[in-house]
């Protein structure tokens, strides 16, 4: 049961992810081929998921992963079915990327979307092949651990998996700490694709895969767009993942439709300031006047529909405008 001093809880908004950083002047490492990194990574992954088992899971949600040891009859990873072992594909880079993980703990309370940040303990660990006097092996090397943190924002791996656990329940106690219990906790295998790639962070390699131990605690919902309306309210199909595939780099190959782009211009509605494309803003189809002429705005459940129109608030209704 984690406990936290709600003065520690503000502290930490400005924090970044991991708070891990390269020093600028360090090289980067000239990126590789995607497709052929992502063939190193997903096998380094298996390898680890086929001989590595879970040694415990704690009452807190904490795991220990072991290495099974030569003779051993532990079940790994792969075959165990405590924790059954799941994956989801995430198309990136022209790539159909396996993201690997477990759910310990679903939680009881809400989900994040893929855009929202999220306060989380977590426990990371990089995987790399280590070559001495001819050997090669897959080490495993811990590189940072926290009990509470914010990020406001993730790495695509983290980001993916995140959707998949729910928030729990916290009390306040005597002390003035904050007691959490019911929270989602799981693992999640990240190649370096979906990782740091190239440029690694803090003692973490380029090209290193991830193994991240998280603990959902609190979401905390983002307005990419500055709109009003929270980004979660902005994924139509309600599936938790909204992307922008504008952004040829990371999409090269696009699908036809986006499902969270109301006015088909490409860029979903919570990164879109006019979602219906009928050149007024969303933030203008959310304000009215009160009867003294002071200009509000509509909380997202009070938008009105468009009268005569397609049935929809009126700003994702380019018939209806303010």
């Amino acid at each position: 049961m984690n406990k936290i001093k709600f003065y520690f809880i503000l502290s930490m908004l400005s924090l970044a992810l991991f708070s891990c950083s390269k020093n600028k002047e360090e090289e980067v490492t000239p990126p590789r081929e995607y497709s052929e990194q992502y063939a190193t990574d997903i096998k380094d992954i298996e390898e680890y998921l086929k001989t590595y088992y879970i040694e415990e899971v704690t009452t807190d949600f904490d795991i220990k992963i072991s290495k099974i040891p030569t003779g051993g009859t532990q079940k790994s990873i792969w075959d165990q079915t405590t924790y059954p072992l799941q994956f989801r594909e995430v198309n990136l880079h022209g790539l159909k990327y396996k993201l690997y993980y477990l759910i310990l703990n679903e939680g009881v309370g809400v989900s994040p979307v893929n855009v929202d940040g999220y306060f989380v303990g977590y426990k990371g660990d990089y995987l790399q092949q280590v070559t001495k006097e001819s050997v090669t092996t897959l080490t495993v090397t811990e590189f940072e651990r926290n009990s509470f943190i914010l990020l406001p924002s993730a790495i695509t791996g983290v980001s993916e998996f995140m959707p998949k656990l729910k928030t729990g329940t916290y009390s306040s106690n005597p002390d003035g700490t904050v007691a959490y219990k019911d929270f989602g906790a799981g693992v999640v295998f990240i190649p370096s694709g979906l990782g740091y790639y190239n440029s690694g962070s803090g003692s973490i390699p380029a090209y290193a895969p991830l193994v991240f131990n998280f603990k959902l605690f609190e979401v905390q919902r983002n307005d990419q767009d500055g709109d009003g309306i929270p980004s979660y309210l902005e994924d139509l199909d309600g599936d938790g993942y909204m992307y922008n595939f504008t952004n040829t780099t990371l999409y090269p190959t696009k699908p036809a439709t986006n499902p969270d782009d109301t006015d088909g211009d490409e860029v979903p509605d919570c990164f879109d300031v006019d979602d219906d494309g009928d050149n007024y803003t969303t933030l203008l189809e959310r304000s009215f006047k009160d009867a003294n002429g002071v200009v509000k705005y509509y909380d997202f459940a009070d938008i009105p529909l468009c009268t005569g129109g397609n049935g929809k608030k009126r700003h994702l209704d380019p018939k209806c405008y303010n």
